[in-house]
């Protein structure tokens, strides 16, 4: 009984050991490490940042922004929250579509620039406008907003009432204060794109 009491707290601790190694120890909170613009100098051991720069697939702009926010700010919105998946219409490059067998290009001349049709509603553009460049116009407040709530600020579908439909804001909402701010500041520092066909 006793050799059994001791295995199970062993495997307890060992699980509980496991799992604290997995998690990522985070960059602080919001707003933590901005006075280094390019956020050298810092190991927090979260290197999804790195990854975040490594599978961006335009070039970025650096100038003021924090490259670890950034380079999170890419890492979710390339490779967790699939956001090219709505935003980019057609989503690949001619001759790069995984899902045709072909290497992966993403369509960088239309990257992040909508035109992607869901019935009545069509993707909206979320590169940086100009001359302000903020993304899709948005301040970080209100980018905020949009995430958490869905306010559609553009009032464009003012039939199906003031909150984005097709957004999966609902989802987004659970997002730390931390990987938003990550997520527009990767959108702040993309090219500005046109929109090209639009389709479904």
């Amino acid at each position: 009984m006793q050799t059994r009491s001791i295995l199970i707290a062993s495997g307890v601790f060992l699980t509980a050991a496991f799992c604290t190694a997995l998690l990522p120890a985070h960059a602080g909170q919001a707003g933590e490490g901005r006075g280094e613009r390019h956020g050298e100098g810092r190991d927090d051991g979260d290197n999804r940042w790195q990854k975040g720069l490594a599978i961006a697939p335009v070039q970025l702009n650096f100038q003021d922004r924090n490259k670890r926010l950034v380079g999170l700010g890419s890492y979710i919105v390339n490779g967790v929250a699939g956001c090219n998946d709505c935003h980019t219409h057609p989503n690949f490059a001619p001759g790069g579509d995984p899902y045709l067998g072909q290497p992966k290009m993403i369509n960088t001349a239309n990257y992040l620039a909508g035109g992607r049709v869901f019935g009545p509603f069509i993707s909206r553009n979320i590169t940086p406008e100009a001359p302000s460049g903020l993304p899709a116009g948005l301040t970080l407040a209100q980018f905020k907003e949009v995430l958490r709530v869905g306010t559609d600020f553009d009032n464009a579908h003012p039939q199906f009432g003031p909150l984005l439909q097709v957004m999966p804001w609902p989802v987004y909402q659970s997002l730390t204060d931390e990987d938003i701010e990550a997520i527009y500041a990767y959108l702040s520092a993309i090219p500005h794109a046109e929109q090209g066909p639009v389709g479904p």
